[in-house]
């Protein structure tokens, strides 16, 4: 039954990497869409390989690309920011949520709901959101991801040889009821552009599991939730595509290239990796706060 489900998921994740193909080639029909000279295409590119590198071990794409993109004067509006960004990065996280679905073992029955809640969060985010203090959301959020960092630091260091349950590969019933609520309450914040990754690090963390299995589950989330963007994005004219082709193919060179090293990483190390994952994670939100008008 999982096969068939495991099939299911690819079946959609290939779907959504033909559907994006097609709203692009769309775009450029229509002359919507100029793809810019082999320079654009090579600063792209290195944006893309270096930004979901670092996407795919979870310390997210969006923060670091923004960055590149001022670095390199790589675009023209920062209001086509949000569609750039994910219109470039679809594709390449698509294949994250691909490789760590088959790479990674983790049930069924705690992939598809946290998933599932995820997605019903960021359907519905919009307008519960819609009236937030996005500042103090971020200083808070920020400060919270601080905490549980140090909460997991602790723990590791007053119980170096910690049982992460390394052969559990889904939630116990009460922690996915859990889950279901926070994966909901993370797609909610997802509409912010605040990232799933630290914080479903951590919640698999502090479950107990191996925080490995965390990677499906966060990269299938965001996968759904940017194909789902991406279209309307494109249709509001709001993508800057010179470079864009670069950042995608990059990206997704960048991807098999992280993932390489992720999946023989000894767990150790992967539990100190997410610990400064979410420790870079919530100091740059409460800069982001502290910044905001």
């Amino acid at each position: 039954m999982e096969n068939t489900v495991l099939k299911i998921i690819q079946i959609i994740l290939l779907l959504a990497v033909l559907y994006i193909i097609f709203q692009i080639a769309r775009a450029y029909q229509k002359k919507q869409a100029s793809f810019g000279d082999s320079k654009k295409f090579f600063t792209g590119f290195l944006i893309g390989f270096i930004t979901d590198l670092l996407d795919t071990w979870g310390i997210g794409s969006f923060a670091t690309t923004t960055t590149l993109f001022k670095f390199a004067h790589f675009h023209d509006d920062d209001k086509n920011l949000p569609g750039t960004m994910t219109v470039g990065h679809a594709i390449p996280v698509i294949v994250e949520a691909f490789l760590f679905i088959t790479v990674v073992k983790i049930e069924m029955t705690t992939l598809i709901p946290m998933t599932s809640a995820a997605i019903l969060g960021a359907f519905f985010g919009t307008r519960i959101t819609k009236n937030w203090n996005a500042k103090l959301v971020r200083g808070t959020l920020g400060i919270l991801l601080i905490v549980a960092a140090i909460i997991m630091l602790l723990r590791l260091i007053l119980n170096p040889g910690e049982n992460l349950a390394e052969n559990v590969h889904g939630l116990s019933l009460y922690w996915l009821i859990g889950g279901l609520f926070f994966n909901c309450g993370v797609g909610i914040l997802m509409t912010m552009g605040l990232g799933n990754y630290a914080p479903e690090l951590v919640f698999f963390s502090l479950a107990g599991v191996n925080p490995l299995i965390a990677l499906p589950v966060m990269m299938l989330d965001a996968a759904m939730i940017m194909t789902t963007s991406v279209g309307a994005f494109i249709k509001q004219k709001r993508v800057y595509w010179p470079g864009l082709l670069g950042i995608a193919l990059g990206g997704i060179l960048g991807v098999f290239f992280a993932a390489k090293i992720l999946t023989t990483i000894n767990l150790e190390l992967f539990k100190i990796l997410t610990i400064v994952i979410v420790i870079y994670t919530g100091v740059m939100l409460i800069l982001e706060s502290l910044k905001a008008k």
